[in-house]
């Protein structure tokens, strides 16, 4: 299937990372110009693309944010994709303080506020072309309650994007978020009890492809890749 990207500017932000680095060769593979955006210079820089294909973005920092969103909209003119998979990692928090209310506050902010920075930096110019495709990654640790911090961070990204997908509902710019379980190169088929079914990146990256393409008439949608959540009920 021509997912029709050839030609189209993408922005992945985390795009050196273990996720984001499948997204990026996948979209490239497509045939579209895609940026990879991470904290510090040279990271991704063993990837493939043309120089200038990466931007120096930390989402922690609205300055860094509007900077270079206006590098990547002076070099290309326009941001038709916008993908969202830089987050602290989930092996950073502390489970000792799962309920700690600085630890879910940071958590947040590098998630979900994280994403929201960006998210507001690109959606102007995309809603002016009347043309965007904005994918967040999150997790399936938003419909457990496991713990306070990981369920926060996942749950307020899910919620902001759905927000943004509402207010932007017949404008052409879709939002839809993509809910991984375990992440692995090799993942396995069965699925546990109140465990989310593993997918590799490359499958993460093919879902994410999908939902970039103009074909896509998905918005607003929070999708878990592999089996969600087995023994757990959500409306």
């Amino acid at each position: 299937m021509d997912l029709q990207l050839t030609g189209r500017v993408a922005l992945v932000v985390g795009g050196a990372g273990y996720i984001g680095s499948a997204i990026t060769t996948r979209l490239r593979a497509e045939g579209a110009t895609t940026i990879v955006a991470s904290r510090r210079p040279g990271e991704g820089q063993s990837g493939e693309g043309a120089p200038g294909e990466r931007v120096v973005l930390d989402t922690s920092d609205p300055a860094s944010v509007s900077a270079a969103i206006d590098e990547v909209l002076a070099a290309h003119g326009r941001i038709d994709a916008l993908i969202v998979t830089a987050a602290p990692s989930a092996q950073t928090l502390d489970p000792a303080k799962h309920a700690d209310p600085e630890q879910a506050l940071e958590a947040i902010n590098g998630k979900a506020m994280g994403f929201l920075r960006v998210a507001n930096a690109v959606l102007p110019s995309m809603s002016e072309r009347g043309f965007g495709r904005v994918v967040v990654l999150s997790g399936q640790n938003a419909y457990i309650a496991s713990s306070i911090t990981a369920s926060v961070r996942n749950g307020a990204t899910n919620i902001i994007a759905k927000n943004l997908a509402d207010s932007l509902a017949g404008s052409g710019v879709q939002v839809n978020v993509v809910n991984p379980g375990v992440v692995a190169d090799d993942p396995k088929g069965d699925v546990d009890l109140a465990r989310g079914g593993e997918s590799s990146p490359t499958q993460i990256a093919d879902l994410v492809a999908f939902l970039c393409s103009p074909l896509s008439a998905l918005s607003g949608e929070s999708i878990s890749i592999a089996h969600r959540m087995r023994g757990i009920v959500t409306l």
